[in-house]
């Protein structure tokens, strides 16, 4: 099977820094099926790049390759770094974009630094393509990760949300809002489990209930506000056929609890 590399940016598409990328990776590793995660991350934003990832890597085949770029201290002393783990590579930055592959054991990591994998030259502003996508297609093409640079055993990791038990419920935090405003939670399907049946359940947010926990969109009331757990086995708040984030005005900390009628 040809090899497959992801690729995950801020870039956007009206600027060519995405086809840059891409040009670099294919003259590599021309047989490469490049697949694009998204480019709509909020600039400079980390976590939401990471929770991008997060969602869908693991949807992808062993042994994939998944670039992400969201690097707003490129040029300084943060490493460039490339990671195997959950049976896949991750290439970026060293600024917490992969944490949640780097949370459990059976990683290794490096330290991007061998001249052979990238130009003679590098733009201090454009690590994406000179550094990473080089990386990512002689990865992809059966590298073994040591060549690339001594090993890190000490990766930069942020925060990542998750929910905690208060009393006989649990508390979390939105973390997300989607395209369609739905309120991405930090609440997972696996907690809401250990709490009981959901139709036992009600969701809060800031405070204000919500509803009940619902199976789809379509269980939602016409117009109305429900809470359902989403494709990304985490707990979404929706407006049916409308947007959570505009109606509420909540947005990424709020608070969300679930407890118990």
């Amino acid at each position: 099977m040809a090899p497959i590399i992801t690729l995950t940016t801020d870039f956007g598409t009206r600027d060519p820094f995405v086809g840059a990328m891409k040009g670099v990776i294919l003259g590599i590793a021309p047989d490469a099926r490049l697949v694009d995660l998204t480019h709509e991350i909020a600039p400079h934003d980390v976590l939401e790049g990471a929770l991008a990832l997060e969602a869908a890597a693991g949807f992808f085949p062993p042994g994939t390759v998944h670039l992400a770029v969201m690097d707003p201290g490129v040029g300084s002393s943060r490493r460039p770094l490339a990671v195997a783990a959950q049976g896949q590579f991750f290439v970026g930055p060293d600024n917490g974009l992969f944490s949640f592959a780097l949370a459990g054991q059976g990683w290794s990591a490096v330290c991007l630094e061998a001249a052979a994998y990238r130009p003679p030259r590098v733009s201090r502003t454009f690590h994406g393509r000179d550094v990473f996508a080089p990386a990512a297609a002689h990865l992809a093409l059966g590298t073994p990760l040591p060549n690339f640079g001594r090993a890190v055993t000490d990766p930069v990791l942020i925060p990542w949300p998750t929910a905690r038990r208060q009393g006989d419920g649990l508390v979390g935090e939105v973390v997300h809002a989607d395209r369609f405003g739905n309120l991405v939670t930090s609440v997972r399907a696996a907690d809401l489990e250990a709490l009981g049946p959901a139709e036992a359940l009600v969701v809060e947010l800031e405070g204000e209930e919500v509803g009940s926990i619902v199976g789809c969109f379509a269980d939602i009331p016409a117009g109305g506000a429900g809470a359902l757990v989403g494709g990304s086995d985490r707990l979404e708040i929706a407006v049916r056929e409308g947007s959570a984030a505009a109606s509420t005005g909540a947005r990424r900390g709020s608070r969300i609890s679930v407890r118990k009628r």
